[in-house]
């Protein structure tokens, strides 16, 4: 009988060979096999897959629904091979419909996750997520594609990162500030030093010298958050690692109307540099933070007052 990781290979080749990358699918249905494994499990069950999707305690339950999902595609697969099968009902852990209004960290606040992060007990992981952190607040780069930075990939002397392989399939490159090159010169120095051998590529290691991963990354960030003290006011969600690129892109949209810069002409070029499709998914930032709207509000106003 093919086991329980022939049949997720299987699965995960079949699709690739579709032209599906499933670079972050690949390793949750890798990380499900081995929970499987610990327990027994030579098939998928729905007990089995709603405990692995909500193992990361404190973790938004929007990731709790993406790590069951993927478990489900593939479960559907599975069911034509294996009667025992059980499908996930999609019912379980639903996606909210809505995207969820981000947290948008103030510099107080993201002053304060670098403290906490510096805090951590282990000297490997406390530089890590500092880094991390500080790379998301200072680039505005997706939490995927900064674990998947390799050690070639950034280009402190040129300032440059090489972003490859994005959500969309392309790569590009990411200026950065020459601060922000100072800090991961810094954390390289002190990777480097507490692991000098390390199993991996990525410029960002786990404890356990391999790459950091978005199990390891939440579980610090939420131990960063509690440090902190950082909370989401009443009636909504918690704040995420993620909403720290929400908050480049509003920040960097807000110092434009303050400096009265024309939005609508610079807006491309924040799009391309977020690795967004179309300035179109960048507006939907506008509708995210009501200062934004403020501000946009204002400017349509004063062009109607302009004499003709």
């Amino acid at each position: 009988m093919t086991t329980l990781r022939e049949a997720v290979d299987r699965y995960l080749a079949i699709r690739r060979s579709l032209g599906y990358k499933l670079k972050v699918e690949g390793r949750m249905l890798g990380q499900f096999v081995a929970f499987c494994d610990t327990r027994g499990l030579d098939h998928v069950t729905v007990t089995a897959a709603v405990e692995w999707a909500t193992a990361p305690a404190g973790a938004d339950t929007s990731w709790w629904a993406a790590r069951l999902t993927v478990v489900r595609e593939f479960a559907r697969f599975q069911a034509a091979f294996d009667a025992r099968t059980e499908v996930p009902p999609t019912d379980l852990l639903p996606r909210t419909a809505d995207r969820c209004a981000p947290h948008l960290y103030s510099p107080t606040e993201i002053t304060a996750m670098l403290r906490a992060a510096r805090r951590l007990a282990n000297p490997l992981r406390a530089a890590t997520i500092e880094a991390f952190i500080g790379l998301m607040a200072a680039t505005g780069i997706r939490t995927g594609e900064a674990m998947g930075l390799n050690r070639s990939d950034v280009n402190l002397t040129g300032l440059l990162l090489l972003i490859r392989d994005t959500k969309f399939g392309k790569s590009r490159l990411v200026p950065l500030h020459s601060s922000t090159a100072e800090h991961l010169a810094a954390y390289q120095a002190r990777r480097e030093e507490l692991c000098p051998h390390p199993s991996t590529a990525a410029f960002f290691v786990s404890s356990a010298g391999t790459r950091l991963n978005h199990t390891s990354a939440s579980k610090a960030f939420a131990r960063v958050l509690k440090t902190a003290a950082i909370t989401a006011p009443a009636g909504t969600g918690k704040p995420r690692l993620y909403d720290l690129r929400h908050t480049f892109a509003v920040t960097t949209m807000a110092n434009w109307y303050a400096a009265g810069a024309d939005v609508a002409h610079l807006l491309p070029a924040l799009s391309t540099y977020l690795g967004h499709i179309s300035p179109a998914t960048t507006y939907w930032y506008l509708h995210a933070c009501p200062q934004l709207m403020t501000e946009a509000a204002k400017r349509l106003e004063a062009s109607w007052k302009e004499p003709s």
